[in-house]
């Protein structure tokens, strides 16, 4: 099986006992050409962490590579640094994961050979649920100032509103495929040609929107597909509803994407909404 993509998992002081077992995992996989560890940390992972890992799936060193970064880069640049190499190696996918994801090689592979038999497809993410089962709506609209206002100040207790259901498109069937302008950031299977035309990751963003806003540009020439017929589990922290720092953040990229988007008037945002509402 010829090698397709390439992967790359953004850490910041992250334990190793949660990156180790889905690198080990994703070494399963044919397809993958390689993994990288862009570590954001002020003291870089040690390659005896990886070692161990490329041994035991009987895979040569190189499978595996740490790009440490020397400072917290942020999520979508230091993620910037791992897809160029993807460009460089004229790879057709690549594969932007959070460590804090469980995911099968089978799954991966299942989802390539969906990229590969619709060129159409620029964007693709699985299902997702929480480590008790639980369903992740991780497909939604594009936010209006409202919609991120209300999700960052009220956090879950807007769970449960009308609003936050229309965000969510939970008035949808989840059990299909749903091509929605706004996919999760935890797992972006990206066709490298959506790239080159849509672009990478703004790094004006440092961590949050950075999502959102690589969707809706790859949405506007692709389809941006949900596809519940895989699983993944994502055991999200949710960083900035507990860390003072990282809702301050938080905050701050959002005025950032709505600057750069629009607050009130965004006629994308509305055209991209209504297409994917039902009538």
């Amino acid at each position: 099986m010829p090698h397709l993509l390439n992967i790359s998992i953004v850490l910041y002081n992250t334990p190793a006992e949660e990156w180790q077992p889905l690198v080990q995992e994703l070494l399963r996989s044919a397809c993958v050409h390689r993994i990288y560890l862009v570590d954001n940390s002020p003291e870089p992972i040690s390659a005896e962490l990886v070692r161990p890992l490329t041994a035991a799936a009987n895979q040569t060193a190189e499978r595996v590579q740490v790009m440490a970064t020397g400072k917290n880069l942020g999520y979508g640049a230091a993620h910037n640094k791992a897809i160029r190499e993807t460009i460089y190696d004229d790879l057709p996918y690549h594969l932007v994961i959070n460590s804090d994801i469980q995911v099968t090689a089978e799954a991966i592979d299942n989802l390539l050979a969906v990229m590969q038999a619709n060129p159409l497809i620029g964007q693709l993410l699985p299902r997702v649920v929480d480590s008790e089962g639980r369903e992740q709506y991780v497909c939604k609209l594009l936010p209006t100032p409202m919609d991120l206002i209300r999700r960052v100040v009220l956090g879950r207790h807007i769970e449960s509103s009308a609003r936050n259901a229309r965000f969510e498109l939970r008035q949808l069937d989840h059990s299909k495929p749903i091509n929605a302008p706004y996919l999760s950031g935890c797992f972006m299977l990206l066709r490298t040609e959506a790239l080159l035309k849509a672009g990478l990751f703004d790094e004006r963003f440092f961590m949050y929107p950075e999502d959102i806003d690589l969707t809706r540009r790859i949405h506007r020439d692709y389809l941006t597909l949900y596809y519940p017929s895989e699983t993944i589990v994502h055991a999200h922290r949710k960083a900035s509803y507990h860390s003072p720092r990282m809702f301050v953040i938080h905050a701050a990229n959002i005025v950032r994407y709505f600057c750069k988007w629009g607050w009130l008037f965004d006629a994308e945002r509305r055209q991209m909404n209504l297409t994917t509402l039902p009538t």
